[in-house]
This record gives structure tokens, C-alpha cells and sequence, in this order.
């Protein structure tokens, strides 16, 4: 085992060095090292083509590990069928018998492994309460809404009782509130059960929402591993911090670093703070980041360190509880203020100039991406 993984060896989840390949030539996994805690709820964030679908199917054994190992529960299972190994599994598509009743399709796992009709009967119905669809049993899935087919889906796969499960954007077909009443029923059940789930998503806010750490993948790689608030809060280079929620960036040279803050040039020449998270040197150029929701036109509402920047007011969009104001900074003409609605929030009219502001530890210098 490799030093990364021998340092996680406690873990539930374990990929050691994985990697994965096709055509034998491209690899769409690269040199994966990752561990899953025992009751960890793990979600697989990215684009599509960035390798955490592959890296979900290779766990649940649907797909080979090119080389490296996967560990469930300090045992190798590359070579152990999917089918015993012993994981729920959960699919955007509810993957459920039309031909049987609701009832029958949760049976029919648990027929599978050889349980008794009373038992297998116990299982069934314990499990539709646990998602609220006991009165369903007799259905089928046609009968079902959207929403009650994955709730079944779900229930399907808690049925065994598996101490790991697997969810491969199992919420992507339901309509925008169902999915988020979704969100927090798999959370709920998935802690009140404390059962060790790895979660297939592309949807940032779902990711940020259900889970204890998030792993955001890119070309195959993981580019950040950490829970949703340091992920939001820190991201560690340019990918994250944009894929991550709504970002600013202006692209500049880093002028001084002087130990954690730094001096970055803009490329309108405007000089300003940051923090250096991504950048080593002088001369280096570097793309400042910084959230919509952390500048301010108020400078009361700052502290006397602000850095203030003028700007001009190109949109501005009242969205309820928020006003969104699109500014064109240092020839960034796509830089967002989102700022709370409030009695003394100004409403800033297109075509004037401002002055705008932020806190120096709130704007990150990370790679500027070619």
C-alpha cells in the first residue's frame, strides 16, 4: 500500500493509487487515493467527463480498476463480484421491476440472499416507513409519481441493511423542490442510520448541502478534498473556486508577498490585497478570487482595512431577498455584488460609478489558468 493510503488505513472506503483507463492509452481516473470514514457521507462533485461516475462504478464493481487497489472495510474487493459485495446502490433512473408490485421489488434483493419469507416481510415494510411509503406496498412503480419511485429506490436499497450505499445522481429527474425535500430526507436517513454513503453529483448546491466532505473531481483527479464550508470558503486553485457557487476573478502579477497576504497588480493597473493561496513568487501572474456576497458599496459595514476599488454599475437585478448588481471592475465587466435586500441598501443605478469594497482576507490569489 502506498504512503497516502497506509495514512488512511482506518478507513471504511479506501481507493489506493487507482487508476483507470478505457483504451489503454487515456487514463479518465488518475492515481486516485481516497479514504471514506465509516458513517461518512461522501459526495463525488464535478463536470461531466471528470471521472467521479468511473470512480463510483468502480466501487460498486460495475466497472475494473486499471491498476490500484479499492478496500472495503481493510478487505480487497477488486476481484469480488457486485453482487456480493454486499452495497446498496441507488440510480438517477430508479432501476425498478415495472412487472412487480413495490413490495416485490424490495423483496426481491433480500430473496436474493437467501431470507425467509417472514423476515424478508419484516425488512420490506420496516423500510417503506423508513421513507414513508408503507401504505405503497401493493403498487406499481407506474402507479408512482416521480418522487415515490425514488423514494422505493431508496427504500430498495436500505432493505439488506448494506453499511455502504451508493447514489449515482439519484435526484436529477425530480422537479426543483421535490429534489430538495429529497436532499434532506437521504441526509436525515443516511446519519439516523449511520450508514457510509458515496454520492454521484454534478449539482454544487446539492453537494454542499448533503454532504460531510465533498471531493471535486476534474480531469480525473481530485482537485479538493473538504467539507462544504472550507470548500466554498478555501477553495485551493481556480477550478474550485469557480465551479464552487458564484465567483469573481481579475487576473493580475503578484508585485510583493509578505507572509499571508500579498500585493497583486491588476491588469488595469489597480493595485490590491490578497491572500496568496496559490501563487510562490514575484512576477508570478495569478487570478484573484473573491464571492459576490463578500463586496460591499457600504463602507460602514466594513472594517478600516477594506480595500476599496471604483467601479461602475452596468445591471442591477432585484431577485427578492437579494439585489444583484453587475459591475464592471479593473475590465471585468461580468464582477457581481450580491448584497442582502435591506431598508439601507441603495439601489444602484446602470451607468454610475461607485466604490466598491472587501475585506483583504476574503480575496484569494490562486492560478491563473492559461
Amino acid at each position: 500500500m502506498n504512503v497516502v493510503a497506509a495514512q488512511h488505513s482506518d478507513g471504511f472506503v479506501v481507493y489506493d493509487g487507482v487508476q483507470k483507463s478505457y483504451d489503454g492509452e487515456t487514463l479518465v481516473v488518475k492515481d486516485l487515493n481516497l479514504s471514506v470514514a465509516r458513517g461518512e457521507f461522501l459526495t463525488m462533485l464535478g463536470p461531466s467527463g471528470s471521472g467521479k461516475t468511473t470512480c463510483l462504478m468502480m466501487l460498486a464493481g460495475f466497472e475494473t480498476a486499471t491498476s490500484g487497489e479499492i478496500l472495503l472495510d481493510g478487505k480487497p474487493i477488486n476481484s469480488v463480484p457486485p453482487h456480493k459485495r454486499g452495497i446498496g446502490m441507488v440510480f438517477q433512473n430508479y432501476a425498478l421491476f415495472p412487472h412487480m408490485t413495490v413490495g416485490e421489488n424490495l423483496s426481491f434483493p433480500l430473496e436474493v440472499r437467501g431470507m425467509g419469507k417472514s423476515d424478508r416481510e419484516k425488512n420490506v415494510m420496516r423500510a417503506l416507513d423508513m421513507v414513508q411509503m408503507g401504505a405503497f406496498a401493493n403498487r406499481r412503480p407506474a402507479q408512482l409519481s416521480g418522487g415515490q419511485q425514488q423514494r422505493i429506490a431508496l427504500a430498495r436499497a436500505l432493505v439488506f441493511e448494506p453499511e455502504l450505499v451508493l447514489m449515482d445522481e439519484p435526484l436529477g429527474a425530480l422537479d426543483k423542490q421535490l429534489r430538495e425535500h429529497m436532499q434532506f430526507e437521504i441526509t436525515r436517513l443516511a446519519h439516523d442510520l449511520g450508514i457510509t454513503t458515496v454520492y454521484v453529483t454534478h449539482d454544487q448546491t446539492e453537494a454542499l448541502t448533503m454532504s460531510d466532505n465533498v471531493a471535486v473531481f476534474e480531469d480525473g483527479r481530485i482537485q479538493q478534498l473538504a467539507p462544504p464550508d472550507v470548500l466554498y470558503e478555501e477553495p485551493r486553485n481556480s477550478f474550485v473556486a469557480q465551479f464552487i457557487g458564484e465567483n469573481n476573478t481579475i487576473d493580475g502579477v503578484v508585485k510583493e508577498i509578505r507572509g499571508d497576504t500579498c500585493v497583486v497588480q491588476l491588469d488595469g493597473g489597480v493595485l490590491i490585497d490578497a491572500k496568496p493561496v496559490n501563487v510562490s513568487k514575484v512576477g508570478e501572474r495569478t487570478r484573484v478570487s473573491i464571492r459576490p456576497e463578500r463586496v460591499e458599496a457600504n463602507k460602514e459595514r466594513l472594517a478600516d482595512d477594506a480595500h476599496m476599488i471604483k467601479a461602475e454599475v452596468l445591471e442591477f437585478i432585484y431577485m427578492g431577498d437579494v439585489f444583484r448588481t453587475r459591475l464592471k471592475v479593473a475590465g471585468n465587466e461580468n464582477f457581481v455584488m450580491k448584497t442582502r435586500n435591506a431598508p439601507d441598501q441603495v439601489r444602484h443605478k446602470p451607468g454610475s460609478m461607485i466604490e466598491i469594497g472587501w475585506m483583504p482576507q476574503d480575496c484569494r490569489a490562486l492560478d491563473c489558468p492559461q
